[in-house]
């Protein structure tokens, strides 16, 4: 429990020393509630979804606990079935990434990215290339090029997980590679028990996320400093620092957590380590037009979730809400795809955006 103080203790002073790069918001954006979306599609899986959006109302969606990827279209409320039949085209599929309307979806069971046409045919294989011992593209420019991203070599007892992860870049060809950025390290503790020490990660703690922007940039959204940078040629620009409540781990956040594993393990899950408070964010992904999307986190008893959207030079542009337990898995142009689990699957749900608010009146 010190050594989780101790670390919290320890962020909050990491974020508070600001090193002037970054500038702190002082004008309020406004929350915009978001209303449950009236066009619902039910898929029969157990997981949320990984999504993308292929422009208009299509969109696609893996769900890895069902070995499935489907193609969604709410203008006919229909789904169609991406790589299945007599001789399937994907094994295990566990993730997915779109540009324009071209979907990406990584297969660890056959060891290859899939590139699929909107209409669910399959246009070409990236095998796991050696260099990045394994790891799929996470993402492509309009250059071609890929990015991977690939975490620490583990050492003795898990030391690895106290490096960085870092995402590289390829050329087309997947010959070429060379790393592009460092995400922050997991916050981890070590822990003693009979059997001898060993590393765990602390649960709410949080971590980097990363994407593409179409003319090669990088964005990452740093959990630490609860910020989004963009990466060129090496050199990181960060973004304003976005305003964040305090938000503490509570026994009612650990009961949540813990009653999502089988009743057999629960009591293994009881013992990991917690940290003090919830990162900033759950999740970050990318939209239409260059925008990140931030999933912010929220206490176990609270119904309501916020999502800051982020533009490409780092600044706070809009806050979205939506009531329930379901979350927003991807985002298009002018609406979000919404994700709710139930008792029979999943439910999708296509939210459209309001239109942005009018820009402020000059003083």
């Amino acid at each position: 429990m010190k050594q989780q103080l101790l670390l919290g203790v320890l962020a909050i002073l990491i974020v508070g020393c600001d090193s002037g790069q970054s500038r702190r918001r002082t004008e309020a954006v406004p929350v915009e509630p978001l209303p449950i979306g009236a066009d619902t599609v039910v898929v029969p899986w157990t997981d949320l979804p990984e999504a993308g959006w292929l422009g208009g109302r299509r969109w696609v969606v893996v769900g890895a606990d069902f070995d499935a990827a489907l193609l969604v279209d709410f203008s006919t409320r229909q789904t169609r079935p991406i790589g299945a039949g007599r001789t399937p085209e994907l094994a295990k599929p566990f993730g997915v990434f779109t540009v324009g309307d071209t979907a990406f979806i990584a297969d660890w069971g056959r060891r290859r990215l899939t590139i699929w046409s909107p209409e669910g045919q399959l246009l070409d294989t990236v095998p796991a290339p050696a260099a990045t011992r394994g790891m799929l593209p996470r993402g492509r420019d309009a250059a071609g090029q890929y990015y991977f991203e690939v975490p620490p070599v583990a050492g003795a007892n898990g030391r690895g997980l106290l490096d960085s992860a870092v995402v590289v870049r390829s050329n087309p060809a997947l010959t070429v590679f060379d790393t592009v950025a460092r995400l922050t390290p997991l916050d981890v503790v070590e822990i003693s028990e009979a059997r001898g020490k060993r590393f765990e990660r602390l649960v709410f703690s949080g971590s980097d996320w990363w994407g593409v922007l179409p003319d090669g940039r990088l964005w990452v959204a740093r959990v630490r400093r609860s910020e989004v940078s963009t990466i060129e040629n090496r050199r990181e620009r960060r973004g304003e620092r976005l305003p964040d409540a305090v938000i503490e781990v509570t026994p009612a956040d650990r009961e949540q957590y813990t009653s999502t594993f089988p009743p057999e393990l629960r009591s293994m899950a009881e013992q990991l380590p917690y940290a003090p408070f919830h990162a900033a964010f759950e999740r970050g992904f990318g939209g239409a037009d260059g925008l990140i999307w931030l999933r912010k986190a929220r206490p176990a008893l609270d119904s309501v979730r916020r999502y800051q959207v982020v533009d490409s030079a780092g600044r706070l542009a809009r806050v979205f809400s939506t009531l329930g337990q379901g979350v927003i898995v991807a985002a298009g142009r002018d609406a979000v795809l919404f994700a709710e689990q139930f008792r029979d699957g999943v439910r999708l749900m296509e939210i459209r955006l309001p239109s942005p608010p009018p820009p402020a009146a000059e003083p």
